[in-house]
């Protein structure tokens, strides 16, 4: 230790009894040291610089104690007192100069500004905690709560009004002059609030978060009370959202998040809600006035300027909606979302069945039709709506009136406005917030109840409104809401404008037909809304699914101005929990499930997946649909062949020999038979057997942690599933030999014999089984081991080992369940790559796209020894479904170049991947080829990062994308899309994976301190 360190761990001797060892932290003013005591505590040594404030330092030591007595399970530290009962003791430094010096508890965990990712369920906790602390502080009481002056009181914040001018950019000052008239409009509602005790600085380097990898995250501190001061505890709030909502990717949905928690621990009223989004804004106008007035003083530091960033990104998004603010508040707290809602939901309620009808007919007995993600499929993709498609939605529900369902979620919103972010997975709006009656076009509309038209317009973009109008109403306490009616015959504009006047039961419009609508089969878009502000004459007609706290609250069901009861319109997807329950109710226990939080699934196209409420994933792990989800062309085939027949091959018919002649067309001359199976389990079933029949011995060779399918030859020769815990064993016919993993392996990339070595273990096996009276029927393993991890074999390995079954009376066996048909890009099979020429071509899975299908190729010899046993037949196998979805799989990886597709974008993500590796060292190793690819994830010693993979995984999936872990330890990501996946995609992966690795705690780089002033005391910054 040094002298300084030395001089206080002495005096912490003598005045406290601990034996520690210190070491400095940083502190903007005082001296700060982390204590670490001989008795296993740690403690944090607070000594004051020469003249403090003693007062200052008494606020914080006495908030402290009434908060340990007021709320003792609330995490802030303890103060420890000396030994003469002294908490704030007086001591001379070395030299000489008096220090006030207090000690406290070191509380665990790390700075909130370093804890990623902020999660929208750790704020909500961070807004719980700060909700009980204003709570346990509400009666608290000190002179030096009142501080004149002080400039970080958001109370007194109008005192930047008159420094504005140091801001020289002057579309910020603008910005700036903005907030600060805002400020000074809300400052009479302010100041009838009451005052209380508050923290006051609930910055992100105040906050203390523990909880690793995917462990639940927690507030396990709130530390430094030295801003505390008297005010509305409305300001508590919005100084802890100005830190939340920086550079985080949905500030929105994290500001409500935080409020929600509050509130829930300490509530609210309406109009301290819509206090917080000014007060926040001002706040942060403090902060860079505050900081720019600094760095005039100091321009020689530029950490000055540098915090000024996050602030500036935040103010200047013009993307986050202000206006809106208030009700996105309000009904995160469950809240009226205007001051009159209760009384407009009570008006529609009691006056049910008395408005005029929309149609001029009664619509009780108007069949519902679904355009929902699980019951519809329009549009065919969901990522474009042509509009000779989107003329025809609905179609299947007939001429006649039928109405389309409220909280319905669609993916008939295509269009890039209804997409939240750059990639097609990005969040998107998909749930219907109004009540759709699909009729003849040019049928009359009548008003529900009077108004007045608040706007019309005709808005011709593609698949628009075309004729919109919004009628302003009123209940008789003068309460306004309103309702849109959308996909009018423009003509309307001609006849309205705004202000007049629309008399209940008048008709007042007409439908549009598709040159006028949008382009839409005909229909109304019938929408309610309690509050246009923040979205004035431009609603939005479709909500996204994780905002329907919200949207349900300005947009409510407006059954009841359609005479309806709100159940009949109302549409419930089905439920996730119960699907959940009733597969725990009706089937194994180990039958597993992907994901901590699993995802429901019901359509699918190309290389995406949605879930039941319309939510897109990319799909980076499904290997079945080799050529995309929903493939036309795989659809057209078995419609078609299911309006035929379907048979078995006890009888003959020409797709089942022109699937054979297309599958052989890929495959070396001295592969001549084709068997058709119902999998890629059963055509390893019939490998051994073939294998047997050919050579009259039973030992197989295999190399260990390889999986060949689930039935109980099959199992027999998968390590990965007998030497599972439960798994029935090693079969003594069976010999395992290693893995050629040249990365972890007994041989690594630096020998450039590996190759050899590796194969030279077979021989071990070998004499093994024959000196059991086994001897060698063959050697069968996945050509590119997959569940072992991804692994690439040093190009002359199976060659090698070829050799050497072949020599001990074997045959050799390819797995290409998951290496073949393309996908490795530079080559349609594994083999090929290895310079091999297997008797035994295994295939299953992908070359039926999801249908079930597998296929064994070997010569005429080994077909002809099996041939020589019982008749062989699979009911099912060779199908003529089978055998032309077979060859139509093939056929497109051909027609579309999707083995070239794959080369180039394996390519581009392999890049990627090693740009990544350099970058993160949890990044152990990147391998793989073509769209079959590995990223093994390691721990700072360089063992298996389980625990990464995991976070890593569920990480991927929030952000939507989908991928999948393997390896002996399950520290390997696999990816495996669809071999449609475009550059788009790819970028995804690659952008979504560094940001998740970011995450990664020992290896993440360290973020740059950003806030303006800071205070030590935490231990980790």
């Amino acid at each position: 230790m040094s002298d300084l360190t030395t001089f206080w761990a002495d005096a912490l001797r003598r005045f406290w009894g601990l034996d520690t060892r210190l070491t400095r932290l940083d502190g903007e003013y005082d001296l700060n040291f982390l204590a670490q005591a001989t008795n296993g505590q740690d403690y944090v040594l607070k000594v004051m610089r020469a003249g403090c404030d003693a007062g200052l330092v008494d606020l914080q030591i006495k908030a402290l104690e009434h908060i340990a007595r007021e709320a003792p399970g609330l995490p802030f530290p303890d103060v420890i007192h000396a030994l003469d009962g002294s908490a704030l003791p007086e001591i001379a430094d070395e030299s000489g100069a008096v220090r006030l010096v207090w000690l406290q508890n070191r509380l665990p965990g790390q700075c909130y500004a370093k804890a990623a990712p902020k999660s929208e369920e750790l704020i909500l906790r961070l807004g719980r905690v700060l909700g009980a602390t204003d709570r346990a502080l509400e009666h608290f009481s000190h002179p030096q709560l009142h501080r004149e002056d002080f400039k970080w009181d958001l109370m007194q914040a109008g005192w930047i009004a008159d420094r504005l001018d140091a801001v020289a950019d002057p579309m910020r000052r603008a910005l700036l002059e903005d907030i600060t008239e805002g400020f000074a409009a809300i400052s009479d509602k302010l100041d009838k609030l009451p005052r209380q005790a508050i923290h006051n600085d609930a910055n992100d380097y105040n906050i203390l978060v523990e909880g690793e990898l995917g462990e639940r995250r927690g507030i396990s501190g709130l530390i430094d009370l030295g801003d505390m001061c008297a005010a509305p505890k409305v300001c508590e709030v919005a100084i802890a959202a100005a830190y939340v909502v920086l550079d985080h990717p949905r500030p929105e949905q994290a500001l409500a998040a935080l409020v929600s928690g509050y509130h829930a621990a300490n509530r609210l009223a309406p109009e301290e809600v819509d206090l917080i989004w000014p007060l926040l804004r001002m706040r942060l106008a403090v902060s860079v006035v505050n900081s720019t007035l600094m760095a005039a003083e100091n321009p020689d530091d530029p950490y000055v300027t540098i915090s000024q960033a996050p602030a500036w990104r935040f103010l200047e998004n013009g993307s986050v909606n202000g206006g809106l603010m208030p009700a996105r508040l309000r009904a995160a707290c469950h809240l009226p979302v205007t001051d009159g809602a209760e009384r407009i939901h009570a008006y529609l309620n009691d006056h049910r069945g008395e408005f005029a009808q929309l149609f001029g007919e009664d619509l009780s007995d108007a069949p519902m039709g679904s355009l929902s993600v699980e019951n519809s499929t329009w549009p065919r993709d969901p990522f474009h709506m042509p509009l000779e498609e989107a003329a025809r939605v609905g179609e299947e529900f007939g001429e006649g009136i039928w109405l389309g369902y409220y909280n319905e979620p669609r993916l008939i919103y295509t269009e890039g406005a209804f997409r939240k972010g750059p990639w097609k997975a990005s969040d998107r709006r998909t749930v219907h917030l109004a009540v759709d009656v699909f009729a003849p076009a040019g049928t009359t509309l009548y008003a529900p109840l009077s108004g007045r038209v608040e706007a019309v317009e005709n808005r011709t973009g593609h698949l628009d409104y075309g004729g919109v109008v919004i009628l302003h109403h009123e209940t008789p306490e003068g309460d306004p809401f309103y309702t849109l009616y959308g996909h009018l015959d423009p003509e309307i504009c001609d006849r309205l404008k705004p202000g007049d006047p629309v008399a209940q039961g008048s008709a007042f419009a007409l439908l549009g037909d598709v040159g006028q609508n949008g382009g839409w089969a005909p229909h109304v878009h019938f929408q309610l809304a309690l509050t246009t502000a923040g979205m004035e004459s431009d609603w939005p007609g479709v909500g996204d699914p994780d905002e329907l706290y919200l949207w349900h609250a300005v947009c409510p069901n407006p059954a009841a101005l359609l005479n309806l009861p709100d159940d009949k319109v109302h549409y419930h997807p089905t439920d996730k929990a119960a699907v959940l329950q009733g597969r725990r109710d009706h089937f194994g226990g180990n039958l597993s499930l992907t994901y901590d939080d699993p995802v429901m699934l019901v359509r699918g196209w190309r290389h995406h997946l949605f879930d039941e409420w319309g939510r897109p994933y990319l799909d980076a792990y499904n290997n079945v649909p080799h050529v995309g989800h929903a493939h036309p062309r795989i659809q057209a085939v078995a419609a078609d062949q299911l309006k035929r027949m379907n048979s078995n091959t006890r009888y003959l018919h020409p797709a089942q020999v022109a699937f054979a002649e297309k599958v052989l067309s890929k495959l070396p001359d001295h592969l001549q038979v084709c068997f058709f199976v119902n999998s890629g389990t059963e055509a390893n079933e019939l490998a051994l057997r073939l294998a047997r029949a050919h050579t009259g011995a039973k030992g197989m060779v295999t190399p260990d942690h390889g999986y060949h399918g689930n039935t109980t030859g099959a199992i027999d020769i998968s390590a990965y599933k007998f030497n599972k815990p439960g798994g029935p064993g090693q079969p003594d016919w069976v010999e395992l030999v290693e893995v050629a993993d040249d990365y972890r392996g007994s041989f690594r990339r630096d020998d450039p014999d590996r190759a050899q070595k590796y194969a030279d273990l077979v021989d071990g096996a070998i004499a093994a089984l024959k000196e059991k009276g086994h001897g060698v029927a063959g050697f069968i393993a996945e050509t590119f081991p997959s569940v072992g991890g991804q692994i690439i074999p040093p190009k002359g390995y199976l060659p090698a080992v070829y050799e050497k079954i072949r020599a001990a009376g074997g045959v050799c066996i390819a797995d290409e369940v998951q290496t073949g048909l393309g996908r490795l890009g530079d080559y349609y099979f594994g083999f090929e790559h290895q310079g091999a020429r297997p008797d035994i071509v295994v295939l299953g899975k992908p070359i039926g796209n999801g249908h079930p299908l597998g296929v064994l190729v070997t010569t005429r010899a080994i077909a002809d020894s099996f041939a020589k046993g019982p008749e062989f037949f699979s009911t099912f196998g060779g199908s003529t479904l089978s055998c032309r979805i077979g060859k139509e799989v093939l056929d497109i990886v051909d027609d579309e170049g999707l083995q070239e597709n794959a080369r180039l974008m394996g390519g581009r993500l392999m890049d990627g991947l090693r740009r990544i590796e350099a970058e993160f060292g949890c990044v152990g190793d990147v391998r793989g080829m073509g769209l079959f690819l590995g990223v093994e994830l390691v721990n700072p010693d360089g063992s298996e990062g389980t625990e990464i993979c995991k976070f890593v995984k569920n990480r991927m999936r929030d952000h939507r994308i989908l991928i999948g872990s393997e390896g002996p330890k399950d520290n390997i990501l696999k990816i495996r899309p669809p071999l449609t996946i475009d550059e788009e995609g790819v970028d995804m992966i690659l952008w979504a994976l560094r940001e998740v690795l970011s995450e990664v705690g020992d290896f993440a780089p360290a973020p740059v301190c950003d806030h303006d002033h800071h205070h030590a005391g935490c231990g980790c910054c």
